[in-house]
């Protein structure tokens, strides 16, 4: 079957856990029979049918039973779609049939995976197959790592058009933010240290910067893993733990466009927290103490509150340094708690967007397959801000 043929733009798949049902409720509520044609998969009809009733999604948006461990639903699932939105994770554990599925079929992909050994390693598998069948994999489509792969894109158009050139060095500075960290993430993380703890070869890997850049290795990039002083923007700043995933992503990205931003470009990320002695406080403070991997955290398919959902919001800044000394800044803003509430609605315009995408197939990322198109459903409809400061 052609694609364009295919009975369904997207598929929520995942959709009766906690962040696939807020998925599936977004593009019920933005979109509902007007959009793209869509659907809801999971393991059990009778959850599926139990989620539609509660979100208010239309009472004939399809369900289709598909489960991991059958690889036949899944072929049979991907074959009837244009684009799979999954939030099944760890992906290390549950994502490879799909994504296998999906690539096999020339079916376009989005996930929320911020594992970078196991991405690695599917973009040694399926690489070149995606290639062959078309197939654009979107890796990491939410809080890791939309909004630091397009913001530093975003900068660097900025810098072209003021400067004449990209900013070869570039940090990446979370200026404030609320809200926690997903039962996925924990899950995720606690995944990711038992496959290191089995295969220790695989340190170097989630060690380096350029472990997303097979065949490439650029320059060496700050550690960002202790509490210090940036003069320039005068705050303390102290280790952000998703910098782990999110610069290996905008790296990646440099690399699949050609590496524009240059083969010597620097990136980091840290969190601003003030200055004088109390910026120094809460730097020592948060780094000490641990978002993720504690006794607390929440279990998969836990998460917060409609009330925590909507209260949270994140604020980024990035900034440019060229080489005659002058500076850039850019900002990312978003409204809604980041691991949830704005993930959600960055997953699902990820899969929008990728209907109308024109890149090739590849295992890649937002910002080299959807760049700038992405950057504008996300303005227009998940009320994530994108300015030059």
């Amino acid at each position: 079957m052609e694609k364009s043929d295919r009975p369904y733009d997207i598929v929520v798949y995942g959709a009766t856990g906690f962040t696939g049902r807020l998925v599936a409720e977004y593009l019920a509520r933005h979109y509902g029979q007007e959009g793209p044609r869509w659907a809801m998969a999971g393991r059990s009809a009778a959850k599926l049918a139990e989620i539609r009733a509660l979100i208010d999604a239309p009472k004939n948006t399809p369900l289709i039973v598909a489960d991991a461990a059958d690889p036949a639903s899944l072929k049979a699932m991907v074959e009837q779609a244009r684009v799979v939105i999954t939030t099944v994770g760890p992906y290390q554990l549950y994502g490879e049939p799909l994504l296998a599925a999906c690539i096999a079929a020339g079916t376009d992909y989005a996930d929320l995976c911020g594992e970078p050994v196991w991405m690695r390693q599917m973009i040694d598998k399926y690489g070149e197959e995606a290639k062959r069948t078309g197939a654009r994999i979107c890796f990491s489509s939410g809080f890791d790592s939309i909004p630091f792969d397009l913001g530093v894109l975003m900068l660097q158009k900025e810098a072209v058009a003021r400067f004449g050139r990209p900013a070869p060095r570039v940090k990446g500075r979370v200026r404030g933010m609320k809200g926690g960290a997903s039962g996925g993430t924990a899950a995720s993380l606690k995944a990711t240290l038992a496959a290191l703890g089995k295969d220790p070869s695989l340190i170097p890997l989630m060690q380096s910067s350029f472990c997303l850049t097979p065949g490439f290795e650029g320059p060496a990039q700050p550690a960002g893993d202790k509490v210090q002083h940036d003069d320039a923007l005068d705050s303390w700043e102290t280790p952000f733990i998703m910098a782990a995933i999110n610069t290996k992503n905008v790296h990646r990205t440099n690399a699949l466009l050609g590496h524009v931003w240059g083969s010597d470009f620097v990136y980091d990320e840290m969190v601003l927290t003030g200055p004088g002695d109390q910026g120094k406080a809460i730097a020592e403070h948060m780094a000490k103490t641990p978002m993720i991997g504690r006794p607390d955290d929440p279990q998969p398919g836990e998460g917060p509150s409609k009330e925590e959902r909507e209260t949270g919001f994140y604020d980024v800044l990035f900034q440019g340094q060229m080489p005659d000394g002058q500076t850039i800044r850019y900002g990312v803003k978003g409204r809604y708690d980041p691991g949830y509430g704005s993930t959600s609605r960055m997953i699902a315009e990820t899969g929008i967007a990728l209907l109308s995408a024109k890149a090739p197939g590849m295992v890649g990322t937002p910002g080299a397959i959807l760049g700038e198109a992405l950057v504008e459903r996300l303005r227009t409809h998940a009320e994530i801000s994108f300015a030059a400061e």
